[in-house]
């Protein structure tokens, strides 16, 4: 099972969704990470061995250059802000969590909705 790391500007209705459905979620303000840089982030959720998953672009430009340089980090997954329907977004959250082992979304970055 995959577990996540949500940034900061994720709703609190998805955490809340996804742990009424029994998946890892660990946001960066109960990490206290909350006004940590994109680099730092990703670093803390790939320390954690968790999925971050954000709304924020510069987080993909991020992933890219760890890409590049053959950096490894836990993986990102995304979802642009006006894409987002909020019981979709859980519902796919949850099949990436308990479908996938905690190794394959590594190094990628997967886009929501599915």
């Amino acid at each position: 099972m995959v577990a996540f790391y949500m940034d900061v500007h994720i709703p609190r209705s998805i955490t809340t969704g996804l742990r009424l459905r029994n998946v890892d979620v660990l946001t960066a303000q109960e990490d206290h990470y909350a006004e940590a840089e994109d680099p730092v982030l990703l670093t803390r959720a790939t320390s954690l061995s968790r999925v971050l998953f954000s709304q924020d672009e510069d987080l993909l430009v991020e992933a890219d250059k760890r890409q590049l340089a053959n950096l490894p980090f836990a993986g990102v997954i995304y979802i642009h802000q006006l894409k987002m329907n909020i019981g979709q977004c859980v519902q796919d959250l949850e099949l990436l969590a308990k479908a996938s082992n905690s190794d394959e979304p590594a190094n990628i970055v997967t886009y929501l909705p599915l």
